[in-house]
């Protein structure tokens, strides 16, 4: 009996619950190249993400780039563009004295007012085409004298006027938006004393 109550009360073996084995050598090596494939697949995404990154710079840099052309191409097209049409309109302004200057004689000879009628709806016509492309003529009777607007050909003493103001128009000045592109050839006037008199007159000369 005794035998008995000391066996209940020992340690009691559990025969379903196996000790932990320590893992053998091919189990820790292919841990082990595990571990390494693992490794190299990281260094490998890294590789590819530093690459992806390189690329995408390289793209960003080259559509700035492609954007800058674009925009300089477009800019220099509208330079040369506007010089072109710069210079067509400045060549046809000489046409407009022209018609200006045919209708002013047409005026006096009245036999011929149907041929003058007729110029005169060409003349206009011809001048809404040039206005619609930003020609555009500035008065210059009355005016101050000034150098960005007009070209004086000659000195004039007069009484009626303050000096230095535009009293005849010679040949209109013509603006191409906001860019002169013909001065107005003017006469001035000048104070009535002997000096300025000869001073204008002299200038006006030269200018001839």
């Amino acid at each position: 009996m005794a035998e008995e109550l000391s066996q209940k009360d020992g340690p009691t073996a559990h025969p379903n619950i196996e000790p932990a084995e320590a893992p053998d050598q091919d189990t820790t090596a292919q841990i082990t190249e595990v571990d390494a494939q693992i490794r190299g697949l990281q260094q490998k995404l890294e590789s590819a993400q530093k690459l992806a990154d390189m690329y995408k710079d390289q793209f960003l840099r080259k559509a700035a780039e492609f954007d800058n052309y674009k925009k300089r191409t477009e800019t220099e097209y509208a330079t040369m563009a506007k010089a072109a049409n710069e210079r067509l309109i400045s060549s046809l302004i000489p046409v407009l004295d022209d018609f200006a200057r045919s209708l002013k004689s047409g005026r006096e000879i009245k036999e011929h007012e149907s041929f003058f009628k007729g110029v005169e709806l060409i003349h206009n016509k011809f001048t809404r085409l040039l206005e619609s492309q930003g020609l555009a003529a500035f008065d210059s009777v009355g005016k101050p004298f000034d150098v960005e607007y007009h070209d004086a050909l000659l000195q004039m003493p007069r009484s009626d006027v303050p000096p230095h103001t535009v009293v005849e128009e010679i040949e209109r000045g013509y603006k191409l938006f906001d860019k002169i592109i013909r001065h107005a050839k003017v006469i001035v006037s000048a104070d009535q004393t002997p000096d300025i008199q000869s001073n204008g007159l002299a200038q006006g000369a030269e200018k001839k």
